[in-house]
């Protein structure tokens, strides 16, 4: 089982970013699928998850109204569009898989390596 992020990178504040992050080693398409984020000194914290339809998606407050998160199941993959980005968005994306998007929010089973994005004033 292997989650591949790809997509970070550097961009100044109210700039966009699309992640992705694509599943291989098994058939994820019933999972759901999600991303978190980890800036320096601070814990790991949920960002958005979508359940395996589609149909649901939830967010964190802090992101909601810029960031939209999606998946294309013929490509086992999940992408994260981040618009209007602010400083505070800056840190260590990761990309999460597990079977409903309640249980990913709280403790996902599978995780990426990460992907690094950067957020200038």
């Amino acid at each position: 089982v292997q989650l591949v992020e790809s997509g970070g990178g550097s961009v100044q504040a109210g700039g966009s970013l699309r992640l992705s992050c694509a599943a291989s080693g098994r058939t994820f398409s019933t999972y759901a699928m999600g991303w978190f984020r980890q800036a320096p000194g601070k814990e790991r914290e949920f960002v958005a998850a979508i359940s395996w339809t589609g149909y649901t998606t939830i967010y964190a407050d802090s992101v909601k109204a810029r960031f939209t998160i999606s998946r294309d199941n013929n490509k086992n993959t999940v992408y994260l569009q981040m618009n209007s980005l602010k400083p505070e968005d800056t840190a260590k994306y990761y990309c999460a898989v597990d079977q409903t998007t309640m249980v990913l929010k709280t403790k996902p089973s599978f995780w990426g390596q990460g992907t690094q994005v950067t957020v200038s004033s």
